[in-house]
């Protein structure tokens, strides 16, 4: 039976281990994890802050997507979650994984599922940089 284990949206410092953990599996013969970490630069220019803002739909449509891949028969388990609010540099933003039978699957599906995940989240990053201008991203 696949599952989703975890997808969920969060202030709290995330952690890719536990992500790991989570979609352990004996069928398992492999676990891709993502960490998606707030990197100091952007665009050639050095990022101060950055604010993560959810839509209060948010949280079901993570669901909705690791749902998705849990449909997936390859996949045996998905753990999913995003931070918002503020984060400093190096923390981790999006944490994802999945098990499945075989690497090059898993690989897939971790791929897919970030790739959703960025795509359809209803989240947006506000970032300051060390010049004093801003900007929005993934803004509608």
């Amino acid at each position: 039976m696949n599952r989703v284990v975890l997808a969920e949206l969060t202030t709290e410092p995330l952690d890719v281990a536990a992500h790991e953990a989570a979609v352990a599996d004996p069928r398992a013969g492999a676990v891709v994890s993502f960490a998606g970490v707030v990197r100091d630069h952007d665009h050639g220019r050095s990022v101060a802050t950055l604010t993560y803002e959810s839509h209060p739909s948010a949280a079901d449509v993570l669901r909705e997507v690791a749902q998705e891949l849990a449909d997936d028969p390859d996949v045996y388990a998905v753990a999913v979650s995003h931070r918002y609010g503020p984060l400093k540099i190096g923390d981790v933003a999006l944490a994802a994984a999945v098990s499945t039978a075989h690497r090059a699957a898993a690989f897939n599906a971790c791929a897919r599922l970030v790739d959703l995940v960025k795509q359809r989240l209803p989240i947006w990053k506000h970032q300051t940089f060390t010049d004093g201008t801003d900007e929005w991203v993934n803004c509608p």
